[in-house]
Parts: structure tokens; sequence; C-alpha cells
């Protein structure tokens, strides 16, 4: 017997590891990383590089509200979803002509950024960020969904081997690409470049060109399914409403576009575990959001530099997360997304102590080292299981809508509370040690609900 349970367990984990290397996964990880490489923009390098330009941490955190609308983006969900791209549309297929155009945005701000400073152009440079963060959320909405659309709706392996390629594809779209951008940047102001960031911008825009070309080898699946699907459900509701006429056609549109993605999730689920669901979305991240929005002014007030945050917390945090996302896959999947999430929580909550750790002992790097392993691996663990979970529950003739619906409660109470971190620790006085010891506590309202819940989620969480 136990020989066989070692067969079987064996077998399980070689079957689930080969998946990691079939052809669909290499375009999932392109996806991911096409997808993290806006927040290396808008995130770390806006925050440095206003920071150095002599900006508050107050000001610095409250910056961060462009972030915001990757909470809204579920609101115009359902036009991408169902809106074509003039001539691209019919070129490149539905999902890729979106990302195409909304990337040839991000490049276009990329490159205005290098014509400006935030000490003399302060509107300007958050006014281009929050462009680049609009047309990033709208991309994601896409992004997702031919993600989750690469994948046999009933194969629940190959989806958690999706999500896991799928976040090793954000962290390295984020963590190389903040790698390149710091060390890129501190290497220019070394050799005396007196715009250094604005140089640094320009080489970033180098780096999306390629994710577009790399783009076009991605084949798009089930569009004619979905189509019809959504056709057949605005036929039915103008029928239901007793005529043809233009009225009826455009509320039937209406109707079928927004309102019954939606309602089909509750449907799914009934009201209450609905909004159950949707407040663990919600509050889940919270703590993690806190922290990260402030790391990188932690590390710079501790006394590290620019490359010194580039190899500890972009280099190693990367080799660190993509290995234990992949190990998170197999994870989530043998033991049950809802228990992989329980664990994972406590987990993030856990690790984030460590950076209290951090600022007590000073600017040390074994313990800056241990501390970015420690978070980044608890990181891994909760995001993959993160993105099983929601991955599992939408429904495929709304793939994009209930998706963004449901990552942008995510975001939404990551961003708009996160936003307020710079003014939390400015308001404990620096004391960062207090301030991350905070955002441990923060997981602890998730997990509550997640508890009560762990019994009634089994149909979609395996």
């Amino acid at each position: 017997m136990v020989h066989q349970d070692t067969a079987r367990s064996s077998g399980f984990f070689s079957d689930f590891v080969t998946s990691y290397f079939e052809r669909r996964m290499a375009r999932i990880l392109l996806l991911g990383m096409i997808s993290g490489f806006p927040w290396v923009l808008i995130g770390s390098s806006l925050s440095l590089w206003l920071k150095e330009d002599g900006l508050s941490r107050s000001a610095i955190g409250w910056a961060g509200l462009i972030f915001g609308v990757y909470a809204l983006n579920f609101l115009w969900a359902p036009l991408i979803d169902r809106l074509r791209v003039p001539v691209l549309t019919d070129r490149l297929g539905h999902r890729k002509a979106w990302i195409i155009t909304l990337q040839a945005v991000i490049l276009a701000c990329l490159l205005f950024w290098s014509t400006v400073a935030p000490s003399t152009s302060l509107a300007l440079v958050i006014g281009a960020g929050l462009i680049i963060a609009i047309c990033s959320a709208t991309q994601d909405i896409t992004i997702d969904a031919l993600r989750i659309e690469q994948i046999d709706r009933n194969d629940a392996r190959g989806m958690a081997a999706a999500a896991a390629v799928a976040v090793v594809g954000w962290w390295s779209g984020y963590k190389i690409g903040g790698m390149i951008a710091l060390f890129l940047a501190d290497h220019l102001e070394t050799i005396g470049v007196e715009n250094y960031w604005q140089m640094t911008f320009v080489a970033l825009g180098v780096l999306v060109v390629l994710c577009n070309v790399g783009l076009l080898f991605i084949p798009e699946t089930g569009t004619k399914e979905r189509a019809a699907g959504q056709r057949d459900a605005q036929q039915a509701m103008a029928a239901r409403m007793g005529g043809k006429g233009a009225v009826v056609q455009l509320v039937s549109f209406i109707t079928t576009t927004v309102i019954e993605p939606l309602w089909s999730f509750f449907r799914k689920n009934g009201v209450r575990i609905g909004v159950m669901i949707l407040a663990f979305i919600f509050l889940f991240k919270i703590g993690e959001a806190f922290m990260g929005k402030m790391s990188i002014i932690f590390y710079k007030e501790v006394g590290f530099s620019k490359s010194d945050i580039a190899i500890y917390s972009k280099g190693l945090g990367w080799i660190t997360t993509v290995v234990f996302t992949l190990i998170g896959g197999l994870f989530a999947l043998r033991t049950g997304v809802v228990k992989a999430l329980l664990i994972s929580g406590i987990a993030m909550a856990a690790t984030n102590i460590l950076f209290s750790v951090l600022h007590w002992v000073g600017q040390n790097e074994l313990m800056f080292a241990i501390a970015v392993i420690a978070d980044d691996l608890a990181a891994a663990f909760a995001t993959v299981a993160f993105v099983t979970f929601i991955s599992l529950l939408v429904d495929r003739n709304y793939t994009a809508t209930q998706y963004a619906l449901l990552a942008s409660i995510g975001t939404l109470g990551r961003t708009l509370m996160a936003s307020s971190s710079g003014a939390l620790v400015d308001w404990l006085n620096g004391d960062w040690g207090i301030f991350f010891i905070i955002t441990a506590v923060m997981v602890i309202p998730a997990l509550v609900v997640l508890w009560t819940l762990r019994h009634k989620l089994f149909s979609q969480s395996g």
C-alpha cells in the first residue's frame, strides 16, 4: 500500500511538472511578463524617481492612487470583451489587437517621460503614469482572458499549472524589468548622466517592443464559441423583450454585456456566498500591498543603494519567486486551493515581521536577503493559489468580464487602502518596525472570512 501511494504521488508530481513544459505554458509565461512589466514603471521606478527628485513619503504614497484604475477595470471589461479594434482585430485576433494597441500607448508615455522631470512637471509625470496604469489595467482584462482560454475549462491540473506560470511571468516582468531599470539608472547616474531616469525609460521602451513581437506568436482559442454564446444570450434577451427594434437591441446588448456576466456569478454561487467570496478577495492582500508600496522607500532609508535593491529585492527575489511559484502550483492542487490560501495567508503575515527585524537590525545584507527570500516565498504561494482560485470561478462565456471583476475587487482593497501607506509611516514618525507589524495583522480578517467559507467552496477550489 505504501509503495502504491508513493507511486501514485510520484506519478502525480511527474505529470504536473511535465505540464510546465508544454508549449502553451511558454505563451502564458509571456502574457504574464507583459502584464507585470508596467508595474515596474508606475511602481518601483516611479516611486524612486519621485523620491530622488525630492518628494516626501506621503506624496509618493498618494501618487500610488493611480493604481486605483486596476480596481475599476471591471467597469469597462464588458466592452473590451465585446468591442473590436478596427483593422487589427481581423488581422491579429480580438485579444491580441487590444493588447498591442494598449502597449503602443504605454510606449508613447515612456517616451514622454523621457522629456520631463517631476520637480518641474509633476502633474504631467503623474498624468502619464495614470495613462500607463489605465492601459495596463485594460490590457490585463484581455491578458487574463487569453491566458485562461489557453486551457480547457475542465482541466484543473492545467489551470493550476497555468496560474503558476502566469504568476512566474508576472513576477519575471516585474522583477527582471525592475532589476534592469535599477541597474541602468544606477549606472547612468554613476557615469554622470544628469537625466538618468529619463534615459532609463527610453531603454525600457525597447522591452515593450520586444514583448509585442513575441505576442504575435500566441494563438487565440474559443473566440467563435464565446462570440456565439454572447450573441445567443443577447438574442434570447431581445426575444423576451418582445421586439427587434433599435432600442430593444441596444438594451439587450447592454444587459447581456454588463449585467448578465455579473448575475451569472451570483447565480452560480448564491448571493450570500458570492458576497463573502468578494469580501475575501477584497481583504486578502491588503497587508502585502501596504508593505509592497513602501518597501523600496524603506530599503533606501535603511541605507541600501539602487544596485543593492536590484540584487536582493529584484534579482534574488525573482529567483525565489519563480522556484516557489512553480512549487506553489503543485501545492495548491495537492492540498486544495482553499487550504493553500489559508496556509499561505498565515505565512504572508508572518514574513512581513521579518522586515521589522531588518529595521531594528539596520543595514544588514544577510538579514535583507533572508527577509526578501521569505517574503517572496510566502507571496509566491499566496499569489498562485489566489489566481487559481479566481480562474476556477469564471464563466467561460464571460471570461474577461468576470475575471476582471474578481481581480479588480482584490486590487480595490490593495490600492485604495495602500495609498495611505506613506501617510501611515509618517504618522508613526518613521517607525518602520511597527508599520510592518501592522501590515502582518491586516491579513487576519480575510482568513476569518475564508475559514467561514471553507466547506462551501469545494466545488470551485477542488
